[in-house]
């Protein structure tokens, strides 16, 4: 396209913790069944059914370009699905690249080489023709691109007055009518234009109509704009459907890519595979781990694995170890979750260390509990950040409290606090900057306690509101990155359950008979955010 040519890019607008609507919740629920991922034996060895509950790898082989692509093509379909699904605000832009990027100015460059050869063409004596009429016939595309099916007469229209031979043969006589032609597209640009971009077409109208290259470089910026829109309105229109054949679509075109790319489960083997031997490592020591009877009681059942796994990767270090393939999608959600998580324990790490080293004068103040609270948490925000620095932020946090601190004991008849309580209630506050720090310690073993507990529980929802004793103060939020997280872990399992299930299979029974039966665990209930 001659014109603003960027294809448009999904962006994701406002806050977006990993929900999905209720519809794809009760795809969710009725999808997570025992044929999915049970917990005995047998259901690994049994046949299914449906073509996709048991998921199939085929061996290494040479790909051709043309199967690299089409893998290629199911991911993006499958993230892009996956998008739509979770995303109740999801939409199309046009892509603006950075200004500095090398595709950006290239771009630039190309467009105003195309606008100048234009304006020098229009301006000759007689003028030129060849780019307006190659730039008359891609905008009489683009609005035919805009109609629906059964408008016969504006295609009609469109097709006679942006007749293309018709005017070449006036281009061959200098009688087009560039500017007449130009006033048509905006008034047809108006007819089928969204009612957001009303006032965007007032101002083509209201453009200067001597400078025909200005004009038609906005009638392209403004047609970019309506073709987004177009795209827009199809995803809101189909998002009902995908929320509801999200979790089939899915698994189908992950299985697609396993089938083209063999190795595209290795890293969510290896993640599967940790759960597994930490799970060992807890239930047989070492001294008896040859002990066929006690081994097989040790062996830990498949939704103990899967909740392990799924509390590591709450954990997960994004910096250096690559998510698991069926997590490719949820990456961004996770890295969200994962900060505001890091943000909150912090929060409360403060809030024990102020309680505890002040003590009875501040305590039971829950006014007081909320200012700080709300106070620590504007002063951490972004702590995920590289360029944070989170000892001198403490630092700042620690002057903030006290004067604080002191505020509120003044105003109660209390002394304010000694220049050695503050010198202590600093160090110790600073001191959660240190990895193997106490308190910080306390908090991330009974955050874990609760992440597990909530996993664990097949009625999560209750679950959410019962947190360990330490943890009270950031209750609320808490249990809002619970929900979200929970959610995420619900989809996930729903759509890639049979690949875990055919994972543990392989890993724990390969090469050891299976026994009569191991215990079942009821499927969760679906967690969806609101």
């Amino acid at each position: 396209m001659p014109g603003n040519d960027e294809r448009p890019s999904s962006t994701s607008s406002g806050e977006d913790q990993g929900s999905y609507s209720e519809s794809s919740s009760e795809g969710c629920a009725s999808t997570t069944t025992a044929s999915d991922l049970d917990s005995s034996r047998d259901s690994f060895n049994s046949d299914c059914s449906s073509k996709h509950c048991t998921p199939s790898s085929s061996p290494p082989k040479v790909l051709t370009l043309d199967e690299v692509m089409e893998a290629g093509r199911d991911l993006f379909n499958l993230k892009l699905t996956h998008e739509i699904v979770m995303n109740q605000d999801f939409h199309i832009e046009r892509n603006l690249q950075p200004p500095n990027s090398l595709l950006n100015t290239v771009k630039e460059v190309v467009h105003k080489a195309f606008w100048h050869i234009l304006e020098s063409e229009l301006n000759n004596d007689p003028p030129e023709y060849q780019h307006a009429i190659k730039l008359l016939e891609e905008i009489r595309e683009i609005l035919l691109s805009f109609l629906n099916p059964g408008a016969n007469r504006m295609r009609t229209q469109i097709m006679e007055v942006l007749d293309m031979d018709l005017i070449c043969q006036q281009a061959d006589n200098d009688a087009v009518d560039i500017q007449g032609l130009a006033s048509y597209i905006i008034t047809t640009m108006g007819k089928l234009c969204a009612p957001v971009r009303d006032e965007e077409i007032k101002k083509l109208r209201e453009l200067n109509t001597d400078n025909i290259v200005t004009l038609f470089r906005e009638i392209f910026r403004v047609l970019d704009l309506m073709k987004a829109d177009v795209v827009n309105n199809m995803i809101k229109n189909i998002q009902p459907v995908l929320q509801k054949i999200g979790v089939e679509y899915e698994r189908e075109k992950f299985q697609s890519v396993l089938d083209k790319t063999p190795s595209a489960l290795n890293k969510t083997t290896s993640w599967i595979q940790s759960a597994i031997e930490e799970l060992l490592s807890a239930a047989v020591p070492a001294d008896k781990s040859n002990d066929p009877e006690k081994r097989l009681r040790a062996i830990p059942g498949p939704f103990q694995i899967l909740n392990t796994a799924f509390l590591h990767i709450l954990m997960w270090d994004f910096s250096e170890t690559p998510v698991p393939e069926t997590w490719v999608t949820d990456e961004t959600r996770l890295r969200e979750i994962q900060w505001q998580l890091k943000q909150c324990e912090a929060v409360n790490e403060v809030l024990l260390i102020v309680f505890s080293t002040v003590g009875e004068p501040v305590q039971g103040l829950s006014s007081l509990s909320d200012r700080l609270k709300r106070m620590i948490s504007v002063l951490l925000d972004g702590m995920h950040r590289p360029e944070f620095n989170l000892k001198e932020t403490l630092e700042g946090v620690s002057a903030q409290i006290c004067c604080e601190l002191n505020k509120s004991l003044t105003e109660r008849n209390y002394p304010a606090l000694t220049p050695e309580l503050q010198a202590t209630l600093t160090g110790q506050i600073c001191s959660i900057s240190q990895k193997d720090n106490p308190i910080r310690t306390l908090v991330e073993d009974r955050v874990q306690q609760y992440f597990m507990g909530v996993l664990s529980d097949p009625k999560p929802q209750v679950k959410l509101e019962e947190v360990p004793v330490g943890l009270t103060t950031v209750k609320p939020e808490l249990a809002l990155i619970g929900k979200n997280f929970i959610s995420l872990v619900n989809y996930n399992r729903a759509v890639y359950g049979p690949f875990y299930a055919n994972i543990i299979r392989k890993l724990l029974f390969s090469n050891d008979p299976p026994p009569a039966s191991l215990p079942q665990e009821p499927a969760q209930d679906s967690v969806s955010h609101e």
